[in-house]
């Protein structure tokens, strides 16, 4: 279990890699348990904490290298990154690969949870509060510079109305009103394009309850302006 607000000072991203500080104290206890999951190359669950009582699970992690100088485990966060010959000498071009994965994998899990969790577990949309079919869409896309995976860059939105959103099919303006894509306004089909999609156009977000977890507006805006021009 990784806390951000915790006494340890685990690292993210540190050389491509994921580092969990040991268990304070004795090298020994609670550290032996993880140890011995390395020795046995089994897979094991991070929980990171993004909120009080609130945790995003990640698995399969493996404990990949035990680092007790610095009285820390080196974790792969993905499969793919479990097998590095020597995990403290990485080359250039497997430190580039590892840094993008680890960050994918830690950064938008915790993305998708701070962001569902912000709206309550439902769809700004339409409401919708089952939380596996919600997903955290990016207002700045994540492979932007300016693309953090931070609240007010988010909006939790339902498949159908991520889909659409990521599409331009579906605009939100910087006052968090809805807007549909005036050809599918226009087109004739089943009552999924009418109560999903037609019947929000001109409806208003529900916004997380805290003011400073809003979508920005000047993202929204951007990204709006982009929407009116497909």
């Amino acid at each position: 279990m990784s806390s951000p607000d915790g006494p340890y000072d685990d690292e993210d991203v540190a050389g491509g890699l994921f580092r969990y500080d040991y268990r304070a104290g004795t090298v020994e206890g609670d550290n032996t348990k993880l140890r011995r999951a390395m020795d046995l190359q089994l897979p094991v669950i991070l929980l990171r904490k993004f909120a009080s009582g609130s945790y995003v699970p990640i698995f399969p992690v493996y404990l990949i290298d035990d680092d007790r100088g610095r009285r820390q485990f080196v974790v792969a966060v993905d499969e793919a990154l479990r097998f590095l010959h020597r995990p403290s000498e990485l080359s250039e071009v497997e430190r580039r690969y590892a840094e993008r994965v680890t960050r994918h994998r830690l950064h938008q899990s915790m993305f998708r949870g701070m962001v569902v969790h912000a709206y309550e577990i439902r769809c700004a949309v339409c409401r919708l509060r089952h939380g596996e079919l919600l997903d955290a869409a990016h207002i700045t896309a994540d492979s932007e510079e300016t693309g953090l995976a931070v609240v007010s860059n988010g909006v939790s939105l339902c498949k159908i109305h991520h889909a659409a959103y990521d599409r331009n099919l579906m605009g939100i303006s910087p006052d968090y009103r809805v807007a549909i894509n005036r050809r599918l306004l226009d087109e004739v089909d089943g009552p999924m394009l009418r109560h999903g999609l037609q019947e929000m156009h001109g409806s208003t977000l529900v916004l997380p309850r805290s003011h400073r977890q809003h979508p920005d507006p000047a993202r929204l805006d951007a990204r709006y302006q982009a929407f009116l021009a497909s």
